[in-house]
């Protein structure tokens, strides 16, 4: 980062301050990690004294900064605070503490999430390729950071933390906005079936085109995520790295259902960019009925929470050990569905919605706050 402030050694004004705590065979131990990417501290499933070949543990102050010297070349630094004061950490974590006459705590974690600081970081570290690379604490010592006064690291600070909660603010927005669309296309769905009830089976039928698995073929996958996430394209694969005899070969318009996730919302409609893909037996498709139901509309309907609630229901069981979602159980469902006319009306509305709802502005957000870090450096915050 550029600044108009002197780089100054962290070894000048950070120090190593190690809380040691021989490990008892009889005690359980809290256990916190660090996540990469400036993210912060997270807490670890607990450690009992007898299970582990660590001696020793780390007692976590809220005056530490924390440091992964597996992963701090990737962003595995972060500030401790009274949350995770008293918890542990592995002798893989040393922690330090800030000079607080030159060094302001909150001013160092700016410094720590920027990517320019984990690129610097990621020069000293020592070993061979990317899970073997250590950052020791001297190394941490030689990084510099540039060094304004410390009242005006406050001040920096300070203004900083106001920017950051308007990112947030703007990132809760944005998931507002979408549950709010998508609330909207449910709504618009159902007011327009007039009480119209229809079961699946008059609108879908199972269509599979099933291919057998041969030698010297390599056939490209698909999956579906939850919660209406839709299709993604996975690693081709082959005979020898499958145990499954044919797959389904995928059509564009395919209505196509994971049996396992299916009850969490892992189904999706398939357009042009998957047709031609292939999905294991896992997943069913179906083929809309012309006459009953648009594919392009369905594949609206299908990523509401509204319609994710009916798979729920229809597959019994609590989280991971609900029944599959079988194809007859989907096609016994009756739903409110507008006739044809109606869905071809809803659908230029429908898609104006998905436009608004696809707009990613995550990016635009992520750069805010590194941008205001550097202006501040250079006097222009």
């Amino acid at each position: 980062m550029t600044s108009r402030y002197p780089l100054v050694p962290l070894g000048e004004i950070l120090a190593l301050d190690l809380d040691q705590v021989s490990v008892d065979t009889s005690a359980t131990y809290k256990m916190v990690g660090v996540y990469s990417f400036g993210r912060g501290l997270f807490r670890r499933e607990p450690v009992e004294g007898n299970r582990t070949s660590y001696r020793h543990f780390y007692r976590l102050h809220s005056r530490h900064i924390v440091m992964s010297q597996l992963f701090g070349w990737e962003g595995a630094l972060a500030l401790s605070s009274e949350e995770f004061s008293g918890e542990f950490v592995s002798p893989q974590f040393p922690t330090f503490v800030c000079d607080e006459f030159r060094l302001n705590r909150q001013f160092l974690g700016w410094a720590m999430r920027q990517p320019g600081f984990w690129a610097d970081l990621g020069t000293r570290t020592s070993g061979m390729g990317d899970r073997r690379r250590t950052l020791t604490p001297d190394s941490l010592f030689q990084s510099a950071i540039p060094l304004p006064p410390i009242d005006e690291q406050r001040r920096i600070s300070a203004k900083l933390h106001v920017i950051e909660e308007g990112v947030t603010r703007a990132r809760l927005l944005k998931q507002s906005v979408n549950v709010q669309l998508s609330e909207f296309i449910a709504s618009a769905h159902v007011q327009s079936s007039r009480g119209r009830t229809v079961r699946m089976a008059e609108m879908l039928s199972l269509k599979e085109v099933r291919l057998p698995v041969e030698s010297g073929q390599s056939y490209p996958q698909v999956g579906i995520r939850g919660f209406g996430g839709g299709l993604f394209a996975k690693a081709a694969v082959s005979l020898s790295e499958t145990t499954y005899r044919f797959f389904h070969l995928l059509h564009e318009d395919d209505f196509v259902v994971s049996q396992v996730k299916g009850w969490e919302g892992a189904v999706a409609v398939c357009d042009r960019t998957y047709a031609g893909l292939f999905a294991s037996p896992e997943y069913r498709t179906f083929a809309c009925n012309p006459d009953m139901l648009n594919p392009r509309y369905w594949s609206f309907i299908v990523r509401t929470e509204w319609f994710q609630g009916f798979l729920k229901q229809l597959s019994r069981g609590q989280g991971a050990r609900r029944e599959r979602l079988r194809p007859e159980m989907l096609l016994n469902l009756d739903l409110p569905v507008p006739r044809l006319a109606d869905q071809l009306r809803l659908l230029p509305t429908f898609e104006l919605v998905e436009r608004l709802r696809s707009e990613d502005i995550t990016e635009e957000l992520d750069a805010i706050l590194p941008a205001a870090l550097d202006s501040a450096l250079n006097g222009r915050l």
